[in-house]
């Protein structure tokens, strides 16, 4: 009859090897061993912990019969250890094996790794680096979870109450629901680990899509739902390096959703072309920018973005280059805003915030780097699509000017600002802008004449909404983010009154467009690239 107990598939734990470079809670954790008669087996600076904590324990070389060789690189990988963590329990073959070599049972390792993606970050020496991949953690990590049957094996601090809990009910043994649990978290670390030393590698070969892509990422918070309240969610950290939405402290607002992270990513990623010395403020609404200005004040480029489509902007994510303060802090509590985004905040600005206790105020440590070269996968059925980020600013386009008009100093400023908002617009693309400020944003339209069309109705609307009754595109300037294959984009541009075009040119149809512009007196500026953004 099996009984209670032998159905959760008990394993006493009577000997444990602790080796770790973290040790984050380790002297409670092997109190707690100890408590259980656990015999504790040890290596280097782990073992002069636990005898400076008053705890016996007992050196690896002495199991092995051989001393730490080589700088510390070669001390666990014996069959003494690895017999002992493999062997399978009840197997009469390797209990034999076992018994004929002196090889006693390991029942519990506990290993978390060379801190290699800390020396990464920190931007160490080759040497360092290389010296900082573990060899024999991952090893004994891997051997262990395999032989998770019989071995507990744990590669985070944080899972030591887990398993002192579990001991302390069972009388020193754990479940075999929790061995399975803990060897699949061990796996996963080793497999994020050598992730990160394979990107590394990369990195210095200068290979940025090899043969083998490795991508890995760390939960940093389960999410209600994803997109929809059917689809599950959870957000990872990645090991690309770049500074951003995962960095920042939330003061104050409700759990971030699925949307929220998604919408507040494309905020940030499009206030961060524009430098710090220069304020400005992207308001985004389903992850295209719905108004984005420069202004002398962060205040005041607040009102000039929220001015391009403030029915848009109602429950909208907000993004500043500059801290927060009292002035656009109170502007901003005027409507409904989902998500506040800055790199720091008055304190006076905070007390104007916390009266909207549902609005999210997320602080951060520095802006993202605009200019940063690092990739991005989108997956599709059976496979992934991995490209670099569009991360061309306007020093590397050379701008042409192909009509017979030049434009002038203030078309050529408002040219380039638009042309840096249209690489964050859903293609197609069409983005109007007057005076360091959006004024008629098109996105995500099939065709390129219809996100004109959609640009200068959302520009009547906006003049309309604030008592007037001519489109703000008037006297604008347009950018789009692609080629315009025929000359109607550019006559309907020059019938809603711009007065310049920044576009990448292309087309087959090009000298007709450039006739077109020169009919309307248009200036126009091919690139030469383009921005599609899907």
């Amino acid at each position: 009859m099996t009984t209670a107990k032998s159905a959760l598939a008990l394993r006493p734990i009577t000997r444990a090897l602790l080796s770790v470079s973290d040790k984050t809670g380790l002297l409670p954790f092997a109190k707690s061993l100890a408590g259980h008669g656990i015999e504790l087996l040890s290596t280097g600076g782990t073992a002069k912990a636990l005898r400076e904590a008053g705890l016996a324990v007992r050196d690896v070389s002495e199991v092995t019969g051989f001393p730490e060789i080589m700088d510390g690189r070669v001390k666990t990988l014996h069959p003494a250890i690895h017999g002992g963590l493999l062997g399978v329990r009840g197997n009469a073959a390797h209990q034999k094996a076992q018994a004929d070599n002196n090889i006693r049972h390991i029942d519990l390792l506990v290993v978390n790794l060379y801190p290699f993606e800390e020396t990464v970050a920190r931007r160490a020496s080759e040497g360092d680096t290389i010296e900082n991949i573990d060899v024999g953690g991952p090893a004994m990590i891997r051997a262990a979870a395999k032989n998770h049957d019989g071995v507990t094996v744990v590669v985070e601090p944080a899972d030591y109450a887990l398993v002192m809990e579990e001991l302390a009910q069972l009388g020193g043994a754990t479940t075999l629901a929790t061995r399975r649990m803990l060897a699949a978290k061990a796996f996963a670390r080793t497999s994020s680990y050598d992730a990160a030393i394979a990107a590394w590698f990369q990195s210095q070969l200068g290979d940025a899509l090899p043969e083998r892509i490795i991508i890995a990422g760390t939960r940093q918070m389960s999410l209600r739902y994803g997109e929809n309240p059917h689809q599950n969610a959870t957000l990872y950290r990645s090991n690309d390096g770049r500074t951003g939405l995962l960095d920042a402290r939330q003061v104050q607002g409700k759990e971030l959703s699925y949307n929220n992270i998604n919408d507040s990513d494309a905020a940030l990623e499009c206030v961060s072309e524009f430098p710090a010395a220069s304020p400005a403020c992207v308001i985004v609404k389903h992850a295209n920018p719905c108004g984005v200005s420069v202004a002398g004040t962060l205040a005041d480029a607040y009102a000039k973005a929220l001015a391009c489509d403030p029915v848009s902007a109602f429950g909208g994510i907000i993004a500043l280059n500059q801290p927060l303060d009292a002035a656009t802090a109170a502007s901003i509590s005027a409507i409904f805003t989902e998500v506040i985004l800055a790199p720091g905040a008055s304190e006076e600005a905070l007390s104007i915030i916390a009266a909207k206790k549902n609005l999210r105020l997320l602080l951060l440590p520095q802006m993202p780097d605009a200019k940063a070269r690092s990739h991005f996968a989108k997956t599709i059925a059976g496979g992934l699509l991995v490209q670099s980020r569009d991360a061309t600013g306007l020093e590397e386009i050379a701008m042409t000017v192909v009509s017979k008009r030049a434009p002038s100093a203030q078309e050529l400023a408002d040219l380039r600002f638009a042309w840096l908002v249209a690489k964050h617009v859903k293609s197609n693309a069409i983005v109007f802008a007057k005076d360091g400020a959006t004024v008629g944003i098109g996105a995500g339209q099939m065709s390129r004449i219809d996100s004109t069309r959609i640009a200068v109705s959302k520009s009547m609307d906006a003049a309309r909404h604030a008592g007037g009754d001519t489109p703000l595109v008037r006297g604008a300037v347009l950018a789009s983010d692609a080629f315009f294959p025929f000359a109607d984009g550019i006559e309907a541009a020059a019938d809603a009154g711009a007065t310049a075009i920044i576009q990448p040119g292309g087309s087959i149809k090009d000298d007709e467009v450039i006739k077109a512009a020169d009919a309307r007196g248009l200036a126009m500026i091919f690139t030469g690239q383009r921005h599609f953004r899907h």
